[in-house]
C-alpha cells in the first residue's frame, strides 16, 4: 500500500513538473482551489452599452447555471422531456445568492486588473456619438498601446459591441464550461477571468498598429 502511494505522489510530481507553466494546468489546478477552497473575485455588471450598472465583491464565489423543461420528440415519435440550460446564472456570493440573466457580466479574480477601462467619451471621440459607427477595438485601444507591456491583449466588449475594457499578459488560455451558459473562461497569467454574454478578442499586441 505505501508503494502505491509513494508511485501516485511520484507520478503527480511528474505531471506537475512537466505541465508547469502550461495554462491549462494553471486553470485545472484554478478549479481545484476554487472547488475546495473558495477563490475571491471583483465581479462588475455592465448593460448593452457598456455602462457600468452594478459592482460587488466576495471572498467566495460560485456560478452555476439553471436548467429548464424543453419537450421534444425522439425517432418514434414520442414526447420526451429534456433538460438544457437557461441563460439565467446563479451567483452565491459569500452564502447569499442573485439570479442574473441578460446583463454583461466580468468576473476577475482578486489582484487581476484591467490595464484599461474605456469611458463614454473614448468611445464617443471615436464614433461621434453614434454606436452604429463605432471602429474597431483594436483602433481604439491604438492610443493607449503604451500601457501593454506584455505579448497578448485581451478586449472585453458588450453585446453590441461597445468596448468595456482591456487586459494584458503573457500566457492567457480560454475554454467554454460545460456547465455555464454563455460563459467564457480565461487565464491570464495564473489569474481567472470569467466574462458572460460578452464579446471578446484575443490579440497578439504587435497587431495593435
Amino acid at each position: 500500500m505505501k508503494k502505491k502511494v509513494m508511485l501516485l505522489l511520484s507520478l503527480v510530481l511528474v505531471m506537475s513538473i512537466l505541465f508547469s507553466g502550461c495554462s491549462l494546468f494553471d486553470s485545472m489546478v484554478h478549479d481545484l482551489k476554487g472547488s475546495l477552497i473558495g477563490v475571491p473575485y471583483n465581479i462588475q455588471f455592465y448593460d448593452h452599452y457598456g455602462e457600468k450598472s452594478f459592482i460587488t465583491t466576495g471572498e467566495k464565489i460560485d456560478i452555476k447555471g439553471n436548467y429548464v423543461e424543453e419537450l421534444g420528440v425522439d425517432s418514434s415519435g414520442n414526447t420526451i422531456t429534456n433538460y438544457v440550460l437557461s441563460s439565467v446564472i446563479t451567483i452565491t456570493i459569500d452564502g447569499k445568492e442573485m439570479e442574473s440573466c441578460g446583463d454583461t457580466v466580468i468576473f476577475a479574480e482578486s489582484g487581476l486588473k484591467p490595464d484599461i477601462e474605456f469611458s463614454l467619451s473614448d468611445i464617443s471621440s471615436e464614433s461621434n456619438g453614434n454606436i452604429s459607427n463605432l471602429t474597431s477595438a483594436a483602433r481604439l485601444i491604438n492610443k493607449y498601446k503604451n500601457y501593454f507591456g506584455k505579448s497578448r491583449v485581451v478586449v472585453i466588449k458588450s453585446q453590441l459591441g461597445v468596448p468595456i475594457c482591456a487586459y494584458s499578459g503573457e500566457k492567457i488560455y480560454w475554454e467554454i464550461p460545460d456547465d455555464l451558459p454563455k460563459m467564457t473562461k480565461l487565464m491570464i497569467d495564473e489569474k481567472a477571468l470569467y466574462i458572460h454574454r460578452a464579446n471578446f478578442q484575443i490579440i497578439d499586441t504587435d497587431l495593435i498598429k
